[in-house]
């Protein structure tokens, strides 16, 4: 975690060495051997035979590079082989997000008595007012947040806090799940807000299980995964006016020209913005 990576970057790049090093085991070569020739007959290979997307074989030579760096770095190298592999091009997608009218549908679906459904529907709404990452809001603890000013601590990548503004919907939404989690775990003091059935920390394979219950409740089935609901925070932020600084820091983006990919909306909003203004539109 020293260069700040995210844990599912990192378990990303141990499976990427995993591959690489059977490869070499099923081959008898030594992977210290390889000079940068036998790393693009590997990389080759990958693509030919699994037809990766530009997206995963950037990662994947990210990895390696990453791994001759800690042997040259160990001194068991003298040089690292993978320094100059070419990188393939990775297409600029833009983010996709929800419109509001879809959001609206999803925070309309009723709760119930259900602490799975409470709990799914708190989270929904503390995704959609912040833009936190699934990380960072299955991370959250009581003391995270701040009722009266309005303000949640997040610890994102690299272990940065950050605060993000609360609008008070989304924390009265919180305080009925907290008290509702202090009936069913009357011993809990500390430990995460969000927790499974058992008291301990909920998974992200649950999160992504309750959310997609909302999203087939509210007929959103195959548009809803916990990312959107972060493009669609900060794309909504923008339409409304929100400058691009302001949702940099809330999202936690070190670079700017991260941010700016938000952009994309000020286009999407063109051809209506022609259409409602221009005297022959």
């Amino acid at each position: 975690m020293e260069r700040g990576l995210s844990r599912n970057t990192v378990l990303a790049y141990a499976s990427d060495l995993e591959q690489f090093l059977s490869y070499c085991d099923k081959r008898g070569q030594n992977p210290l051997a390889l000079v940068r020739s036998g790393l693009e007959d590997y990389l080759w290979e990958l693509k030919s035979k699994q037809d990766l997307e530009a997206t995963t074989l950037f990662r994947k030579i990210e990895a390696l590079r990453s791994f001759y760096a800690f042997q040259t770095a160990e001194r068991r190298l003298d040089s690292n082989p993978a320094q100059e592999l070419r990188t393939p091009r990775r297409p600029s997608r833009l983010p996709e997000f929800l419109a509001a009218e879809e959001v609206d549908r999803l925070l309309r679906v009723p709760a119930g008595p259900s602490y799975e459904m409470l709990r799914a529907h708190t989270m929904l709404e503390l995704l959609y007012a912040t833009g936190m990452r699934a990380s960072e809001i299955l991370a959250l603890k009581p003391d995270s947040f701040n009722f009266e000013d309005g303000w949640v601590r997040v610890v994102g990548k690299g272990a940065k806090e950050r605060l993000i503004p609360v609008h008070e919907r989304a924390r009265a939404a919180l305080r009925r799940f907290l008290l509702l989690r202090q009936k069913r775990f009357p011993r809990t003091t500390d430990g995460e807000v969000f927790l499974n059935r058992s008291g301990r920390r909920l998974s992200r394979a649950q999160f992504w299980r309750d959310l997609k219950t909302l999203a087939r409740r509210a007929g959103l089935e195959n548009r809803l995964h916990p990312h959107i609901l972060r493009h669609t925070f900060a794309t909504h932020l923008l339409q409304g006016g929100a400058d691009l600084r302001s949702v940099q820091e809330m999202l936690g983006h070190s670079s700017l020209s991260t941010t700016q990919i938000y952009t994309h909306l000020e286009k999407s909003g063109l051809k209506e913005s022609h259409r409602r203004h221009h005297p022959r539109g």
